[in-house]
């Protein structure tokens, strides 16, 4: 809850700051800002240096600088203008640098505001309509609320007339979309369902630093298929592995030929109607004279290239296999940034087992369909459920539920795991899509389309689960037009600068 005052203390130094300009004031928020942004990204964020110190200092230090970034422009911007209106330039500078994190080499969108309320899905059932940008609205609506309310308070006290109508207002604009979630909820909205296949979930809990890419991919594999063994049955119609499950080298000329793929097929034999999906990191060779990407590498003793993928594969009952290229990298452990202009420094990736440096993506979604054509299958690979817009693609492509594989194992018992379980009940909620997470060392879970959990394995156990999902085919607000919040923020944001610019040429005085 103290998302909803947590931009008021910034807002009164900057007030204070702007109201007795001197030399040195814009230095002093740009420091106060940063030291607030440093340590609301230590104290989220600090997990990530189990995997790897660098990064996590990296995601800390980098991150802060960009949000304090924007409070500075939004400081030096505002100068320009008067009245209220002028509070309009931060949610709208902060929205569109959110939007834009999203997509570039640097992303690293854990923190988007609207993420706050994953834990507690109760009260946003309406992301269906906004998607996360909507929960950045209502946090600014309600900061600026008390900010407004605390500066008329310091000049006329607190009497009983300057207290009550802000305070009803601050209440009004805090329980009406708690409100109209609960009314969603009442409501179950009427979606349009399909069948209802069985599906298992499988938690090998293999260690990612210890085991997994050094240890025996025979063993590991066969582990696997023992645990989904004691939960399939007659009626199960797929089986789910975590993200990068096969560690064998598998060659995508030649994926028949390896063991791990002709392991499963065998499997599958015994289970005539099981379909199955599986993480792996696979590798593909240029043949001569066809053309290759920025991120592919030259083999050390030919002039042939190959790029490497995270890879989801589906295995139908029919032997038929299809693949879908991880698309949404983590900065500088599965793609070193911008390929084009550093693929000199892509050694220095760092290492988090298997293959590391820049891998190559896919430019589209993929959807995995059944055998029998009742599961299609959006898969989604760890870092990808982040990504709110991206997960609408494999929607608009006819998935009726998404897949998420992942190795939350990299950064131990932190709150690193749960937090990205808690990220992928948004998805369910935007989206209105039943969501599997089939997680190395967990969570691993079902949730459906409303955001709730059921069967949540425990942290570091090997297990399997069970259940019958639902299937919808229904697209939501969301899932057709996407993330419009933050393209209409890029768009305020543009205009409030170009007048900025305009005011500072012509030396216009600025209008109340």
């Amino acid at each position: 809850m103290l998302i909803f005052a947590a931009f008021v203390p910034l807002l009164v130094i900057e007030q204070r700051i702007a109201g007795a300009p001197s030399r040195n004031g814009s230095r002093h928020l740009f420091g106060y800002s940063y030291l607030a942004f440093f340590i609301f990204n230590l104290l989220t964020s600090w997990w990530v240096k189990n995997a790897s110190l660098g990064g996590g200092v990296m995601a800390v230090v980098f991150n802060a600088l960009f949000m304090a970034v924007v409070f500075q422009l939004f400081h030096l911007v505002k100068r320009k203008f008067k009245g209220r209106c002028a509070y309009l330039i931060l949610p709208s500078f902060w929205m569109a640098f959110e939007y834009l994190h999203l997509r570039w080499d640097l992303t690293w969108p854990w923190l988007t505001l609207g993420n706050v309320f994953a834990s507690n899905i109760w009260m946003i059932q309406w992301y269906e309509f906004t998607g996360v940008f909507g929960g950045a609205v209502w946090i600014f609506a309600l900061n600026f609320l008390f900010f407004f309310y605390l500066r008329k308070t310091a000049f006329t006290g607190f009497k009983f007339r300057t207290v009550f109508i802000p305070t009803f207002v601050f209440g009004c604009g805090l329980l009406i979309p708690i409100a109209i979630s609960f009314l969603i909820t009442a409501c179950k909205l009427d979606f349009n369902k399909g069948s209802s296949p069985e599906v298992v979930v499988v938690q090998p809990n293999i260690d990612p630093y210890n085991e997994k890419f050094s240890g025996s991919y025979k063993e590991q594999l066969q582990r696997m298929l023992d645990l989904a063994e004691t939960k399939i049955d007659s009626a199960t119609n797929c089986v789910v592995f975590p993200e990068t499950a096969l560690t064998e080298n598998l060659w995508e000329n030649n994926f028949e030929r390896t063991y791990s793929i002709q392991a499963l097929h065998l499997f599958q034999q015994l289970h005539p109607k099981l379909d199955m999906v599986i993480g792996a990191a696979t590798a593909y060779q240029y043949e001569a004279g066809e053309e290759h990407t920025a991120t592919s590498r030259k083999f050390t003793d030919s002039d042939d290239y190959y790029d490497d993928f995270n890879t989801a594969l589906f295995l139908s009952g029919k032997n038929l296999l299809q693949k879908y290229h991880k698309s949404k990298f983590v900065p500088g452990v599965e793609r070193m940034p911008f390929p084009v202009l550093l693929k000199p420094l892509e050694k220095l990736a760092i290492n988090m087992g298997g293959t590391n440096g820049s891998l190559c993506d896919q430019p589209y979604r993929s959807v995995f369909n059944s055998h029998n054509n009742a599961l299609k299958i959006g898969p989604v690979i760890c870092y990808e459920s982040v990504f709110g817009e991206f997960v609408n693609d494999y929607v608009k492509k006819g998935a009726n539920c998404l897949f998420i594989i992942t190795n939350d194992g990299w950064w131990g018992d932190t709150p690193g795991y749960r937090q990205h379980m808690d990220y992928a009940r948004l998805r369910a909620i935007e989206t209105r899509r039943s969501v599997l997470r089939s997680a190395n060392t967990g969570i691993s879970c079902f949730i459906d389309e409303y955001g709730n959990v059921s069967q949540a394995t425990p942290w570091w156990k090997p297990m399997a689960i069970r259940q019958k999902i639902q299937l919808h085919t229904d697209l939501t607000f969301y899932v057709r037009f996407g993330d419009y919040i933050g393209r209409l923020a890029v768009i305020i944001t543009f205009c409030f600068l170009a007048l900025a610019i305009f005011i500072r040429i012509r030396g216009l005085k600025p209008n109340k």
